[in-house]
């Protein structure tokens, strides 16, 4: 499962110029990337991309908002799917990120490097829109795991974050195999509440 909808159709000029932003900055840092690089990469001038996007501030802005909107409206859809079941919210809320951590990697990569740049008040929508994610998270290890702290559980999916979002720096194995490890480990670790 995805965390959006599946799209059948192509993407958009903006979505492709997204993309490719993504992966320079990631791959060379958000001030070792020009206009007129990431313009080439998807076919047209540098001056072409501000019919599209006022600047690179506003390609980063809405790179690092958009995959923490789409994160958490992802998740909501997946606590609403899974029908109260806190077992298949939980695995549910697993996969959604995991796919997200194999195929955003460059996203994971930007975050990390480059949220410091955003202008407050993109910051500060990040880091609200990632403590709502991170709530839906709580809330069902919670109903699994009754007797454990509210901070514990919260850790506890801090941690598995980290695990999951380590993929940009993993080495490379087949997506099926990634995907499978990666899912046992994030169920081991909330398994581990248990103990």
């Amino acid at each position: 499962m995805t965390t959006s909808p599946a799209r059948t159709d192509a993407p958009t000029r903006r979505e492709q110029i997204l993309k490719e932003a993504a992966r320079l900055f990631a791959a060379r840092g958000f001030h070792g990337v020009g206009v007129d690089e990431i313009g080439a990469a998807v076919g047209i001038s540098g001056p072409g991309l501000y019919r599209h996007f006022p600047g690179k501030d506003a390609m980063l802005a809405e790179l690092l908002v958009g995959i923490s909107e789409r994160l958490l409206d992802g998740g909501r859809l997946r606590v609403r799917g899974a029908e109260g079941d806190p077992e298949a919210v939980l695995a549910s809320l697993i996969d959604g990120h995991i796919d997200f951590a194999l195929d955003d990697r460059p996203l994971i990569t930007l975050h990390d490097r480059e949220l410091d740049r955003l202008k407050d008040e993109d910051r500060k929508r990040v880091r609200q829109l990632q403590r709502q994610y991170v709530e839906l998270w709580v809330a069902v290890v919670r109903e699994l795991h009754p007797g454990v702290p509210e901070s514990e559980a919260r850790t506890a999916v801090h941690a598995v974050f980290g695990l999951l979002n380590s993929t940009p720096h993993l080495a490379a194995l087949g997506r099926a195999d990634m995907e499978g490890l990666l899912r046992r480990l994030a169920h081991g670790a909330f398994a581990a509440l248990a103990s």
